[in-house]
């Protein structure tokens, strides 16, 4: 499943299940009620967290194969969490501690983070929902992080079991009001703590100076200008208070349709052309209306096209590219694949499990999107012209791939406070409905579509493939994977910065209250100490050097040329005007017509494409410039860290990409060494860049899956399917062949 050096062993014949009994309660092992108490762990509270109900002598099982293993303790929910408390937990040693979430315990999941609940009725597994009128002997939880958590209920009270179970089901799958999260309670709780915070260098993008600070630092200041018009919300309730556009674009016409039918300024590239986005005008029948929007959007085109524009190509995501219904549904295949209840089923899906990975389409909507981001590239870097992403409310396609090209194109946002601020600005300011699209309300279900998380796996290719490109490593992703359902922080709970604004009082007309400070998910020191943040910078990531003004001068058409290579030839305007073309089309496009192509022919793109690409991967890498991943069908890998770490039996032990980090690290130190040796004035200098987790070093001793899956035990389901056991030999004779190759390519 992992790659060649794993071969799926799921022919391989069932155990058969114990068939002893205990019928000891697991309360009366305990010789005395003193001894038990000493043993309970304790339940830490965060600010403003309250307990709800508990269950105690609840079994957490750790299954595997078909062996059952459990630790007794209390089951409670808060309005924050679900938490296991255990009362005899193993111990861990040292390693294991140094990357934990100061929020989330291991035991720990938020109530955003649950997924599915499900209940064992006579060893049937059935989804459980709303009022019960039986209640389960066993409770299995799927966690939106692909935990898969099983709680036995046989020796606990029948009056806890009720209380337990509804009270979970309830705060978990029940609609929610807006102010009765968790965050709001947290946030009028810990100000003194939020207020101490220590506040980072990301960009927020919320005010004036910050967008002013973006259109200088990409050189857009000349053609576009940043705009205070929505301030305090007054045109449109979906935009944020702050945004660029066109230098000419008078302010009324960003008022006359509530800032739909706008172009909207992304980034620009070091060549002057820009990327924008706009969102559709709103669907009309009347004929009168249909012309106003038409004469209005022809200004609008002949604002941006006239000089110093370049030509503008249009990229209608909408109706020429991914839907919505499509993520959903892959996803919710994919995801599949990861909720193991056991190891058994592990084994028995394995042999299928790269059919299975297939046919949910999740990698090659993965590599669409990597595909669309390098066309709009090659548009901006080699034809010189402007990009112009359609969507209905250019709120979810238009982030996903404005985002990817940006990352792509501008290594400041392969830099953590780069990416950080590039979420900030396309995300958060963007307006994508993190409400919705994770459900955090639980109110529909149809508009929960993982978004996001597809273009933080899309980053992953990219960090996967150009490792030394990235200041933050896949840790870093995967953590803030899961920051989308931890309630404390402000950044992925609200569906605008209009909403977060109003709910948090800072658009109240009441004076006297105090408007609310939530936190931000960029300070990493809430969740982790700064021992454990070091696994979230690259140690092999090197800064660009900063060059004097003399060498920028000298190197200034250089670096232009190395950022555009390759350059194919760009076109000039069309000789009949782009009004009679483009316009006319993007104007039907927008008013919800059909149309039969744009500008390009399909042919001519996919060749334009195909150039740009074969010639970029033809030429050394420059880490700080243009970076173009590989999209060919096994280049696209599954994201193993975050789907696979909580299965043992898809973990290798001792190896993996951990291991060769380990190895370049300790080149590192050697080289450092010598260094330090050679030239003493760089001794601290040096020392800085060669820092790297000291979790790394004993390399033998963690999982391919570290930081998450450490010291896991292994599985010690044969490796090798038994139907092909035969063809091997004896088990004598396989046994002194364990540390051979062996090839069952033809078994």
């Amino acid at each position: 499943m992992l790659g060649k050096g794993v071969v799926g062993g799921g022919g391989g014949t069932k155990t058969p299940k114990p068939s002893f009994v205990s019928y000891v309660r697991p309360e009366e092992i305990h010789t005395n009620e003193k001894e038990v108490t000493e043993k309970e762990v304790t339940l830490h509270l965060l600010p403003g967290e309250q307990l709800l109900c508990e269950a105690s002598a609840v079994l957490k099982y750790v299954q595997e194969e078909s062996c059952q293993r459990g630790v007794c303790g209390r089951l409670v929910c808060t309005d924050f969490k679900i938490a296991f408390l255990g009362d005899d937990e193993p111990a861990l040693d040292n390693a294991e501690t140094q990357f934990k979430n100061k929020i989330i315990g291991e035991n720990d999941i938020t109530l955003h983070c649950v997924d599915q609940i499900f209940g064992v009725f006579d060893e049937k597994k059935k989804s459980l929902f709303g009022q019960l009128k039986k209640y389960p002997e066993k409770l299995i939880i799927h966690c939106k992080d692909l935990r898969v958590f099983h709680f036995c209920l046989r020796y606990t009270k029948e009056e806890e079991v009720k209380r337990i179970v509804s009270g979970i089901i309830h705060h978990t799958q029940a609609p929610k009001l807006l102010k009765r999260l968790f965050l709001f309670s947290y946030a009028a709780a810990a100000q003194s703590i939020i207020a101490t915070s220590p506040k980072d260098h990301t960009v927020m993008f919320d005010t004036l100076k910050d967008w002013c600070w973006e259109l200088e630092r990409t050189k857009g200041n000349v053609k576009y200008k940043a705009v205070s018009v929505n301030e305090g919300y007054r045109i449109c309730e979906r935009l944020p208070a702050y945004f660029v556009v066109p230098t000419p674009l008078p302010e009324e016409d960003v008022r006359r349709f509530q800032g739909h039918g706008i172009p909207i300024w992304c980034w620009s590239c070091h060549n002057g052309s820009a990327l924008l986005k706009m969102s559709a005008l709103p669907k009309e029948q009347d004929d009168v209306i249909l012309q106003i929007h038409k004469s209005f959007l022809d200004g609008i085109y002949k604002i941006i096209h006239r000089p110093p524009y370049e030509i503008v190509k249009t990229e209608d995501l909408s109706s020429n590219f991914l839907s919505l219904q499509e993520i959903q549904t892959a996803y919710s295949k994919f995801k599949q694949l990861f909720l193991i209840d056991n190891s058994t089923e592990f084994w028995d899906t394995d042999i299928k499990w790269f059919s299975l990975l297939e046919s949910s389409s999740w990698l090659d909507i993965i590599r669409r999107c990597l595909k669309k981001a390098i066309e709009i590239t090659e548009c901006l870097e080699a034809q010189n012209v402007n990009v112009l992403l359609l969507e209905e409310n250019a709120s979810d396609l238009c982030c996903l791939i404005s985002s990817l090209v940006q990352v792509m194109m501008d290594a400041h946002c392969r830099t953590k406070t780069g990416f950080q601020s590039l979420i900030q600005k396309e995300w958060v300011m963007g307006g994508h409905c993190f409400l919705d699209r994770c459900n955090h309300l639980r109110q529909s279900d149809k508009e929960e579509v993982p978004v996001f998380l597809l273009f933080l796996d899309c980053v992953w290719q990219l960090v996967h493939q150009f490792p030394p490109a990235f200041e933050f490593t896949e840790t870093y992703l995967t953590v803030l994977s899961d920051s989308l359902y931890i309630p404390i922080f402000s950044t992925f709970f609200f569906n605008s910065p209009h909403q977060k604004d109003t709910n948090m009082g800072r658009e109240s007309l009441d004076t006297q209250s105090k408007p609310l400070t939530p936190l931000t998910v960029w300070d990493w020191s809430v969740q982790f100490e700064p021992k454990a943040q070091t696994l979230l910078k690259n140690p092999l990531y090197v800064e660009k050097p900063k060059l004097d003004k003399g060498q920028r001068k000298g190197m200034h058409s250089k670096h232009r040329r190395q950022l555009s290579l390759p350059l194919t030839q760009p076109k000039s305007s069309p000789k009949r005007g782009f009004f009679r073309e483009e316009t006319d089309h993007l104007i039907k496009n927008l008013l919800g017509k059909r149309i039969s192509k744009l500008i390009n022919s399909s042919d001519e793109l996919q060749d334009n494409f195909r150039e740009f690409y074969d010639n970029w991967h033809s030429k050394p890498t420059d880490y700080h410039g243009l970076l173009l991943p590989h999209i060919e069908g096994p280049e696209i890998k599954v994201w193993a860290q975050r789907y696979l770490r909580w299965i043992p039996e898809a973990q290798i032990l001792g190896g993996g990409r951990v291991a060769t980090m380990s190895k370049l690290i300790e080149m590192m130190e050697e080289v450092q060494s010598l260094q330090e040796k050679i030239d003493e004035r760089h001794h601290s200098q040096q020392r800085l860049q060669a820092e790297a987790p000291c979790l790394l070093r004993n390399s033998a001793r963690l999982s391919s899956l570290f930081p998450f899956a450490l010291l896991q035990r292994h599985s010690s389901k044969p490796i090798l399917p038994t139907s092909g056991w035969k063809a091997l030999g004896d088990e004598e004779d396989l046994a002194k062949r364990e540390d051979e190759f062996v090839d069952l390519g033809d078994v």
